[in-house]
C-alpha cells in the first residue's frame, strides 16, 4: 500500500508548551483518515506543519515518499488544507478568488475545474459576489473549494463543518465521500464525532501533543466493554429501582422506560432479569460504545487523574 503521508519523531515547542511531542504517524493513500483530540492536543500544530506553515523542532515528514522540506514545492501542491478561519480577500468576487488560488500553483486557464467546484458547492449561483455578501455557510463553501481548485492529492479538513448547517454538511459530506472514491486521501478533524465514527477508516487520537491511540473505528470502539439497554414497557416502572439496585441505571417513570449499562459479558443476564419482571415489553435498544466513548475515555475528559 502506497504511503501518503509519514510523520516521524516529530516534536514542535512554543517556549515552555510542548505541543507536538515525538509524533509518529502513518496515513496510507486514498484513506480516509481521522485526526481527533480536545482543544489544545496539537491537532493544528501537526496541521501546520503538513501545509508548510508551521515549523518543526525535530523530525521528519514526508508526502508521496518525499521529504517536505526538500521538496517543500512539490508537497504543497499535493496538499488541500481547509482551514478553521474563515478569512478572504474582499477585493476579489467567488470566481476570481478560484482563479487567484489557481494561479498561487500556476494553474492557468482553470475554468474547468472552477466551473466543477462551484456546481459541486453550489456555489455557482455565487460567482460574481464578493466575500462580504455570502453568508456563513457560503464563505465556509469558498474554503473548500479553494483548498479543492488545484486538484491535490491530499485533502485536510481542518473542522469544516463547524458552524454550518445540516445542509452544507450533508451536501459537503456526499462531495468528499466521491472524492474519496476517486483515490484522493481525505484527513478530517472535527468535534462532531458522529461525523468521524461514520467516515473514517482509521482514526489516530491525541492528547496533550502525543497521539494516544491508532486504529481502525471499529477496533476502537470494540475495545470499550459496554452495552446500554434501552426497554420501554406499557406498565409503569416507578417500583424498579429496589430491583435495580447495584446497577448503572436510569429509569424515565413518565415514559415507563428504563436503561442500563452492563458489560458485555452481563448482557445475558440483565436479559433474562428484564424477561423475568413481568412487565409488557412494548420497546427493546441495545447500544453499543461509540467512538465517544472511546474519545472521553482516552483523553481522560470523563473525569480522574490528569
Amino acid at each position: 500500500m502506497t504511503v501518503a503521508i509519514k510523520i516521524e519523531n516529530v516534536s514542535k515547542n512554543y517556549g515552555n508548551l510542548k505541543a507536538l511531542n515525538d509524533v509518529n504517524l502513518t496515513i496510507n493513500k486514498g484513506e480516509f483518515f481521522g485526526l481527533l483530540g480536545p482543544n489544545g492536543a496539537g491537532k493544528s500544530t501537526l496541521i501546520g506543519i503538513l501545509g508548510g506553515l508551521v515549523n518543526k523542532d525535530v523530525g521528519r515528514v514526508s508526502v508521496l515518499g518525499k521529504d517536505i522540506i526538500s521538496n517543500y514545492r512539490e508537497s504543497k501542491k499535493s496538499f488541500g488544507i481547509v482551514p478553521q478561519e474563515v478569512s478572504f480577500d474582499p477585493y476579489f468576487n467567488v470566481r476570481e478568488t478560484l482563479e487567484l488560488q489557481s494561479g498561487y500553483f500556476g494553474i492557468k486557464d482553470n475554468d474547468e475545474k472552477i466551473n466543477e467546484l462551484l456546481e459541486a458547492l453550489d456555489l455557482a449561483d455565487k460567482a460574481e459576489q464578493g466575500p462580504r455578501q455570502l453568508s456563513g455557510g457560503m464563505k465556509r463553501r469558498l474554503l473548500i473549494a479553494k483548498a479543492l481548485v488545484h486538484d491535490p492529492e491530499i485533502i485536510v479538513l481542518d473542522e469544516p463543518t463547524a458552524g454550518v448547517d445540516v445542509e452544507l454538511r450533508n451536501s459537503l459530506w456526499d462531495y468528499v465521500i466521491k472524492l474519496n472514491k476517486q483515490g484522493k486521501t481525505i484527513i478530517l478533524t472535527t468535534h462532531y464525532l458522529e461525523e468521524a465514527e461514520t467516515l473514517c477508516d482509521r482514526i489516530a487520537i491525541m492528547n496533550k501533543g502525543k497521539i494516544v491511540k491508532i486504529d481502525t473505528k471499529e477496533n476502537l470502539i470494540n475495545s470499550i466493554d459496554k452495552k446500554l439497554v434501552k426497554v420501554q414497557f406499557s406498565d409503569s416502572v416507578e417500583d424498579l429501582s429496589d430491583q435495580l439496585e447495584g446497577r448503572n441505571y436510569n429509569i424515565d417513570e413518565e415514559n415507563n422506560e428504563i436503561e442500563v449499562e452492563v458489560s458485555k459479558q452481563d448482557l445475558d443476564e440483565l436479559l433474562k432479569f428484564i424477561n423475568g419482571l413481568d412487565l409488557h415489553i412494548t420497546d427493546m435498544n441495545i447500544e453499543s460504545a461509540k467512538l465517544e466513548d472511546v474519545f472521553i475515555k482516552l483523553t481522560n475528559l470523563g473525569g480522574g487523574d490528569n
